[in-house]
């Protein structure tokens, strides 16, 4: 019975940026333990395809820009149309750009608000409703450690991660009393490419890393397990929790 609590049978999730890096890391995850994964991008994500049906698992790409006005809600039509039921969303498409703040243009700050921000709410909107009519579902937003806080040439997303863990709170206060609950995860210092800048920087990688409890970055399958939880039965029971996976970062 307690592994079935976490088993995913049955089960379809939609993942966004499951291209590369922490998205499809979680895509493969939650196909290890059975769910049916639908991974939307700017890509086909031919690689990610790949690594799911290696395990025999089964993994369907839809094209989404979500930096474009209306692009959010043109994939949840795609995606309601062509799939019955969505049963788990993991709203990860995320963008970083770094610039002091004095020097970013209102465009750089709106695209990425647009992405990190409008989208996921669009999207838990559209999918949303349907699960709230079925009674069921599980709605999962990738926050940041810059959710707690402010970081350094970053102020769009910083504002943008923000705001993520306060919608997802406030989603969570509004539809899991109708059966679908919604959580968010909190990545810290990961190994991928939005990273690489940090970690060429070698003075602000070790200091980084001296900071992290357990002495090392994380990488992207550190989240499979936490998505696994937040996506099963297994956490029936936690709504509106922003899970910090960041290797004790938040407790130094």
């Amino acid at each position: 019975m307690f592994n079935q609590n976490f088993s995913l049978k049955g089960k379809t999730a939609l993942v966004t940026g499951a291209s590369r890096g922490l998205g499809q890391a979680m895509a493969i995850g939650l196909a290890e333990v059975g769910a049916t994964v639908i991974g939307a991008g700017l890509s086909e994500m031919v690689e990610t395809k790949q690594k799911i049906e290696e395990l025999g698992g089964t993994f369907y790409s839809l094209k989404a820009d979500l930096s474009a006005e209306g692009g959010a809600k043109t994939l949840a039509d795609q995606v309601l149309e062509k799939y019955e039921n969505v049963d788990i969303l993991v709203n990860n498409a995320g963008i970083i750009k770094r610039d002091e703040a004095e020097n970013v243009s209102d465009e750089s700050f709106r695209e990425v608000l647009q992405v990190n921000l409008d989208s996921l709410f669009t999207l838990s909107r559209e999918l949303g409703r349907h699960m709230i009519e079925r009674g069921s579902g599980s709605i999962i937003n990738i926050a940041s450690m810059l959710s707690f806080q402010g970081g350094l040439r970053v102020p769009a997303y910083t504002a943008s991660k923000h705001a993520v863990a306060g919608l997802t709170k406030a989603l969570a206060n509004e539809w899991s009393s109708k059966g679908v609950r919604v959580n968010a995860i909190a990545p810290g210092y990961m190994v991928t490419d939005n990273t690489v800048g940090i970690r060429n920087d070698e003075p602000r990688y070790e200091y980084i890393r001296s900071r992290i409890p357990m002495g090392e970055w994380g990488v992207p399958e550190d989240l499979k397990g936490p998505v696994i939880f937040l996506a099963s039965e297994a956490s029936r029971y936690v709504n509106g929790h922003v899970l910090c996976v960041d290797g004790g970062w938040m407790s130094s």
